[in-house]
């Protein structure tokens, strides 16, 4: 479960409990959460985020519940502009998880809602990074996330 990402290395707090389970400290959401493979890959985007991307842990969320069709869905990651409007949708996958069209779809969908002009999607080992023509609703591939001053300026 523990396995080497493609991500810097954070220094994330785990626990284990009395039966062995392992449990990681989310910085954002202030608890202890059980560490899955997909939690793995969360809580290192959220530290790559702040301390790579220099984004302020005030402007981050996770697991944020959104109305999709009328359906509940929960997105990974938001990140907030200054006057609080979503800035980056995050889709997190396990790292034996594919990233696929139907991930994009997924977070395409989530953005139906939100319109971040930025979406990433990470399982860990491969990142896909798109910027959003919201007008004309074109998805354009960048080979980078900007960080977050230039996030706010583009």
């Amino acid at each position: 479960m523990i396995q080497k990402l493609n991500l810097p290395i954070s220094n994330l707090k785990l626990t284990k409990n009395e039966q062995g389970q392992i449990f990681v400290w989310c910085i954002i959401r202030k608890k202890k959460l059980v560490l899955t493979p997909e939690e793995w890959v969360r809580q290192h985007v959220i530290h790559f985020l702040i301390n790579e991307k220099k984004v302020p842990e005030s402007l981050i969320a996770s697991e944020v519940e959104l109305q999709i069709n009328g359906l509940k869905r929960r997105c990974d990651i938001l990140v907030f502009s200054q006057d609080k409007k979503p800035l980056l949708v995050v889709e997190c996958k396990a790292p034996e998880v594919d990233l696929s069209q139907s991930t994009l779809f997924q977070i395409a969908q989530y953005n139906s809602v939100l319109n971040c002009p930025y979406l990433f999607i990470s399982n860990g080992l491969s990142h896909f990074c798109f910027n959003i023509d919201l007008k004309n609703h074109q998805f354009q591939t960048i080979n980078e996330l900007p960080s977050f001053n230039q996030l706010i300026t583009l």
